[in-house]
């Protein structure tokens, strides 16, 4: 035995994932009921917990922790239960006996109280019938009138004639939809992948278009936004200085209202485009082939369920769109604040330098005053004490000696002062020139 490194915590699981949801192999005549419920994100388990409950019920394994895939046969009838991203689907598959293709349903077989405590909303409901078809293909009035309560059918011969395949994609009076699976030489695993493919396409169309309705009552908000962003927009024009952060506080508040319904609806709108990317992939596996008087699956979703899913891609590329001219105008918008601001600032500099210029004119006036009283001061002490030493008798003239002091005097003051605005220079230098947080 050869030892291998350690395995990859997803190595497992991602090799089965090419095998889940398989197909169940389907012979001779079978009808089935599908129905599909919303149960949203994140799992919760109740899902899973209705399914172990019912296989108390028939004495059957439950499904096991984890799991999203589970068959079982139950007697009366065999359960697949499919736990999807957003929705949980529940089929039900009996035999046809007699022929009968759609009464009494598949569906019936289960027990109703047990259908009634499925959790989630009901998205999807169908029932599928497959029957073998050797012989001549019934005339379409006939096809309509026996299964389809008449109505106009959708249908074609799929996988090289190996069967036909016939719809309405109408809700009937049970609630449900209907496909019929006429088996001409498909074998038992052939025709489950075309069932399973035929129930899938009506999940996926369903599913896609969940988006509409978000769609159609966007139009109204997008129109509305639209038109508040022109006036905004014409308004910056003629706006004045005080008039420009109004306009930004609306712009503001528009770009998150826009944001917030993008962010509410990219999901909705990503999800339904991967759907319709589904759908559209199903229908080119059948390998459709016109039969007379129908339309093909191809030309029916492509006339019906295109539009719709070009009105959602329409409707998210305009709020996408919406939402940049918004974030533009936001930009243009400050840029002119900014250079508003700016201005104001530089403004505000420059009547600060006038200002600082004049302190200083007048700090050197003072200081030229303080330099001449101190001068005064320093000669008048000077001749009073001229004057006392004349009074006891020592030969001093007092005004010679106040003239001899003038100058000595005013050199003093203005060295004083001098110094004085040195060591204040110094003292605020070293106040701005220190690291923050210093002591």
């Amino acid at each position: 035995m050869i030892t291998l490194p350690e395995s990859h915590g997803q190595r497992f699981h991602l090799s089965n994932e090419v095998h889940a949801r398989p197909p169940e192999p389907l012979s001779g005549s079978v009808k089935l009921s599908c129905i599909a419920l919303t149960t949203g994100w994140p799992y919760s388990d109740k899902d899973q917990e209705v399914v172990a409950e019912l296989t108390r019920r028939y004495g059957a394994t439950p499904p096991g922790p984890g799991v999203k895939h589970y068959s079982v046969d139950l007697k009366d009838f065999r359960l697949i239960w499919e736990r999807h991203t957003e929705f949980t689907r529940y089929t039900f598959i009996v035999p046809a006996r007699n022929g009968d293709a759609f009464s009494p349903s598949a569906i019936s077989a289960a027990p109703a109280d047990w259908i009634k405590s499925l959790p989630g909303e009901l998205i999807v409901a169908t029932h599928a019938a497959l029957l073998p078809g050797d012989g001549d293909i019934p005339a379409t009035g006939a096809l309509s009138e026996q299964y389809f309560s008449s109505n106009a059918l959708i249908g074609a011969a799929i996988a090289g004639d190996a069967g036909i395949t016939i719809t309405d994609f109408r809700l009937h009076a049970d609630g449900f939809s209907r496909f019929l699976l006429l088996n001409r030489t498909m074998t038992p695993w052939h025709a489950g992948r075309i069932v399973q493919r035929l129930l899938e396409i009506e999940t996926y169309r369903i599913m896609a278009l969940l988006a509409l309705p978000v769609a159609q009552s966007l139009v109204p908000k997008l129109s509305a936004w639209e038109a508040e962003l022109s006036e905004i927009t014409e308004a910056m024009t003629l706006a004045g200085v005080d008039d420009e952060a109004k306009l930004l506080n609306r712009l503001t508040a528009l770009e998150a209202a826009i944001e917030k319904s993008h962010t509410q609806t990219q999901f909705r709108f990503g999800a339904a485009a991967a759907y319709y990317a589904l759908v559209q992939r199903r229908i080119g596996e059948l390998r459709e082939e016109r039969l007379t008087d129908m339309q093909t699956f191809h030309e029916f979703t492509e006339r019906r369920l295109a539009p719709a899913m070009e009105t959602c891609i329409s409707i998210s590329r305009r709020q996408s769109a919406l939402s940049e001219r918004v974030d533009r105008a936001a930009q243009l918008l400050s840029a002119k604040v900014d250079k508003a601001l700016q201005l104001q600032n530089r403004q505000i500099l420059e009547s600060m330098n006038t200002r600082a210029e004049l302190q200083l004119r007048l700090q050197q006036t003072v200081e030229g005053l303080s330099v001449a009283a101190i001068t005064y001061y320093m000669v008048g002490v000077v001749g009073y004490f001229a004057g006392g030493l004349a009074a006891i008798g020592i030969d001093v003239d007092p005004k010679f000696a106040m003239g001899l002091a003038v100058p000595v005097a005013l050199g003093l003051a203005v060295y004083g002062v001098w110094r004085t605005r040195k060591e204040l220079a110094g003292h605020r230098g070293a106040s701005v020139s220190k690291p923050s947080g210093s002591s």
